[in-house]
């Protein structure tokens, strides 16, 4: 037996892809090397593309009935203690806007609308080869560490930042921002009283915030050099927690520190920021055959312009879009005609991808305004970054990856879910 189609992680990437592809009548199997949903990241801010990404898909609505969207942004220079206010994010003219979301529900979302059999779990893949099919073209064959062999008309890797597929394909590796990042989740039983405001501070080398996800919880972050080289990142997160309390953001605002305080050690992270050099993706070899990569295995991104969930989605979208659109036009899935159309994908989502992954180190960079000689450094930052080149950057979240085309009877595959 063959499958349609084969997509390796049920992260964000794999799993909005798997649901786009049912959108459009065409059925995928997921492979995921966990025994249940991934939730690395307790939390992530969506902004107006990521909704429209998720309008398509036709899901955004469980999400806006329990999420609201942040109201106000505020900025903290702390060289000067100076504070700016923003709109977080500003509205599309659909009056979409930006929200933060807890990583697990958006997972939910997705996988609740596959049918159960969708998502194999406990399945690590091995190798990764092709082999000649009916003569003409080729289709992707795939070992799976408990000994299964899978082939499938196409495979699309959405197995994040050390993607086994990326590498299949010839992509390089992603290297070093040269900056390391502790995210968590802060709990307050009793409630933490606050508006539902974004709150960042930048500056010394360092960047850090953090945004109510709701009346209880608060999801913060914090950025800044990586440690000199051959220095280990803790990992145990009650170090971690005292390590930012009492020497990283010790000068930090109080009510920065407080929120580091209530948070729930089980969500705390601390890693190295990754990310794909722009031209290695904009040049780089995104397909092969029916063979490609999506999300993080494609474009990862340092976290500054909170893309990388956002952008796959729309990757999900584009992607189902022209393969939907051959399945349509060819009356079914055929090798060389899905070939073209992810060939198609990969050419209409390099110079994007390359664009936010330039547009997300250059934002890190540049707010966080590196130590107390780079004076022009900030200068540039709250003169120019901020009056000028961050709203240009900004308008690349209100993008409109476009819809799914229609498929006559997928109400039918619907019912049987």
């Amino acid at each position: 037996m063959v499958e349609d189609v084969v997509i390796v992680g049920a992260g964000i990437a794999g799993l909005a892809t798997a649901l786009a592809l049912r959108r459009v009548g065409i059925k995928a199997l997921v492979l995921e090397r966990s025994d249940e949903l991934r939730a690395t990241g307790a939390a992530l801010a969506l902004f107006p593309n990521a909704w429209l990404a998720l309008e398509a898909l036709g899901v955004s609505h469980k999400l806006t009935s329990i999420y609201s969207p942040a109201s106000r942004g505020f900025i903290t220079n702390l060289s000067n203690g100076a504070i700016r206010e923003l709109q977080p994010s500003g509205a599309t003219r659909e009056g979409i806007v930006t929200r933060a979301v807890h990583r697990k529900a958006l997972l939910n979302a997705l996988a609740e609308e596959l049918p159960t059999d969708s998502i194999r779990f406990s399945s690590k893949i091995t190798a990764i080869e092709t082999e000649e099919h009916e003569g003409s073209s080729s289709i992707a064959v795939i070992h799976v560490q408990d000994g299964t062999v899978i082939k499938a008309k196409a495979l699309i890797g959405c197995d994040g930042v050390r993607s086994m597929v990326a590498n299949w394909l010839g992509l390089a590796e992603p290297v070093s921002s040269g900056r390391s990042s502790a995210r968590g989740l802060a709990v307050y039983p009793q409630g933490h009283g606050l508006q539902k405001d974004v709150h960042q501070f930048v500056g010394l080398g360092r960047r850090a915030g953090f945004v109510p996800l709701n009346d209880k919880e608060i999801y913060w972050f914090f950025t800044c050099a990586s440690p000199a080289k051959g220095a280990n990142l803790p990992t145990d997160p009650k170090e971690i927690q005292k390590d930012l309390i009492e020497n990283y953001a010790k000068d930090l605002p109080e009510m920065y520190l407080e929120v580091v305080k209530h948070c729930d050690l089980s969500t705390l992270t601390w890693a190295t920021l990754m990310l794909r050099l722009p031209w290695k993706v904009a040049f780089g070899k995104l397909s092969k055959q029916t063979i490609t990569v999506a999300g993080d295995a494609m474009h990862p991104m340092t976290p500054d312009l909170a893309q990388g969930g956002c952008s796959a989605l729309e990757d999900a979208v584009v992607l189902a879009r022209h393969i939907g659109t051959s399945y349509i036009q060819n009356g079914g899935l055929f090798p060389r005609e899905m070939a073209k159309a992810i060939e198609n994908y990969a050419e209409e989502r390099k110079w994007r991808a390359a664009w936010l992954i330039a547009g997300s180190f250059l934002s890190g960079w540049v707010q966080s305004g590196g130590s107390h000689s780079l004076w022009g450094l900030r200068l540039f930052r709250d003169i120019i970054f901020y009056k000028f080149i961050l709203t240009r950057i900004v308008d690349f979240m209100h993008y409109d990856c476009g819809k799914l085309p229609s498929v006559q009877g997928f109400g039918e595959l619907d019912k049987n879910k």
